[in-house]
């Protein structure tokens, strides 16, 4: 089953990178490059997950995760941080903000592809909704 899948990333480079890698892996792409574009997407599609740079510029990527885990219709979406900031204690702050999980930049694809799978398979669970 195909996955809609919100890639969040403010770095052209990067943001094309992963919505390559993931049209690659049979999933269905959709980008945002800040945090506006971000919001609007995930009101107007049906998304199974979001991939999310932590630091868009001047924005703080974690506000995206944390207003989604206040929407009733989005609260249920899971947010996989990527980011270059991979220590510890950061990972914490990104999982109390509302992050599934954390991905390291570079991005470790075999990594990614773990963690995409171990969110998005529940996900497949569940009923549509139509």
């Amino acid at each position: 089953m195909k996955s809609r899948i919100l890639v969040v990333e403010d770095n052209s480079l990067n943001r094309e990178l992963l919505c390559d890698w993931l049209e690659a892996e049979g999933h269905e792409v959709l980008s945002a490059e800040d945090l506006a574009a971000a919001r609007l997407v995930l009101t107007d599609q049906q998304l199974d997950a979001v991939l999310l740079d932590v630091q868009l510029g001047h924005e703080d990527g974690l506000s995206l995760a944390e207003w989604m885990r206040q929407q009733p219709d989005l609260s249920g979406i899971p947010v996989i941080a990527v980011t270059a900031h991979a220590l510890v204690a950061e990972q914490r702050r990104f999982l109390q903000a509302g992050c599934n999980a954390c991905i390291s930049k570079p991005v470790n694809f075999k990594l990614l592809s773990e963690q995409l799978e171990r969110w998005l398979e529940p996900r497949r669970k569940l009923p549509s909704v139509t």
